[in-house]
């Protein structure tokens, strides 16, 4: 195999499938990445078993063959580099010759007959929608997934494709996510699927603003294709718990905040807090809520927000993180928070399809 590539453009392709390798794997050929050149294109993948990356790229193939090398390694040298262009030349023996300007690497390969084969997908649905509004909708629901390997079905986002709306639900039990967002779905490409955490932050990181994304399904894996990207994902086996019981029915009390001045003002009164369980305070009175803090061994802290209210008084104590963490993702200016009582689930809602379900901390 002998190719010349742009330092750029072997950068940005390994960047994009580099982040699924493992440091630590039982299987070594797991650490590297597959590197498959002819026809004037250079293909990437890599693999964890669970997850699939492939990417490519034009390259100047000539002499096309097949190797894998340390996925980390490479792109460490890659990136230093002195010069634009770079050469690589593999022997039969799987030894990389790395040439650019007046550097020179050989790197140890392994063969591309031990790395496993890119899934095979036999398609049975897919959808499209753009980019952005993809992964929009991941990073306003992803950090509320559960993190509890013992609830498996729980470690993941649902995504769910019905009534002409794709509906992508994530709950660890104490909190709930969710974003609907219209597209054309066909009444026989209904169907659920819950799909890992993992899939969904590298999802995150490799989608673009604009361009369109297909998602592609089957009965256990599903695929996202955009750009010159592809990956493929195990889907989590399992029935998604009914997440619209815990979405209170109408809640009495109705409060428009400043997203910005809510975050900030959280984050402030959480400096007294050292304690993961720890809480804080919402006492909810005429125009104004005050946020109270306090830790035995570490002292208090409140903050007062001025507000258009004029309902009944209400103290509820939430998660400090679990407060923060939908008005961090958000990018609307204003929130709304739902309550009607000390003992009932809070919800967050905003002026997109988004709604975010808050259960309360008791505190004497």
């Amino acid at each position: 195999m002998k190719i010349s590539i742009e330092k750029d453009q072997i950068l940005e392709a390994l960047h994009k499938v580099q982040s699924i390798v493992g440091q630590r794997t039982t299987l070594p050929i797991l650490s590297n990445v597959l590197l498959e050149a002819e026809d004037g294109k250079l293909t990437l993948s890599t693999t964890d078993m669970e997850v699939s990356v492939r990417t490519s790229l034009e390259a100047d193939v000539s002499q096309s063959g097949a190797t894998t090398l340390p996925a980390r390694r490479f792109f460490s040298i890659c990136r230093e580099l002195p010069s634009h262009q770079v050469d690589i030349t593999v022997s039969e023996s799987d030894v990389a010759e790395i040439t650019s300007g007046s550097a020179h690497f050989k790197l140890e390969g392994l063969s591309k007959e031990d790395f496993p084969p890119m899934p095979t997908f036999e398609e049975s649905l897919s959808y499209k929608l753009d980019q952005g509004v993809l992964r929009d909708i991941l990073q306003k629901t992803s950090y509320a997934a559960s993190t509890d390997e013992s609830r498996a079905i729980l470690n993941g986002s649902l995504m769910a494709f019905r009534d002409n709306k794709l509906t992508v639900v994530c709950t660890d039990g104490r909190r709930l996510a969710l974003v609907e967002q219209e597209i054309d779905i066909p009444d026989e490409a209904e169907l659920d699927i819950v799909v890992p955490t993992k899939t969904i932050t590298e999802l995150i990181k490799t989608l673009e603003d604009e361009g369109e994304a297909i998602i592609k399904t089957s009965a256990t894996q599903v695929a996202f294709e955009f750009g010159n990207i592809f990956i493929i994902s195990k889907l989590i086996d399992g029935t998604y718990p009914n997440y619209r019981q815990v979405i209170p029915s109408q809640c009495e009390e109705r409060i428009p905040i400043d997203r910005e001045i809510l975050h900030d003002a959280v984050r402030r009164v959480s400096l007294m807090l050292d304690d993961q369980a720890a809480s804080v305070k919402v006492k909810i009175t005429e125009n104004r809520i005050e946020l109270l803090t306090s830790s035995p061994e570490v002292g208090e802290a409140s903050e007062t927000i001025p507000v258009k209210y004029s309902g009944k008084d209400i103290t509820i104590a939430f998660n400090p993180g679990f407060m923060m963490a939908p008005l961090k993702h958000l990018d609307s200016d204003e929130v709304f928070l739902e309550l009607s009582d000390d003992l009932s689930p809070g919800v967050i809602k905003s002026n997109v399809p988004f709604l975010y379900v808050i259960m309360p901390i008791r505190v004497n």
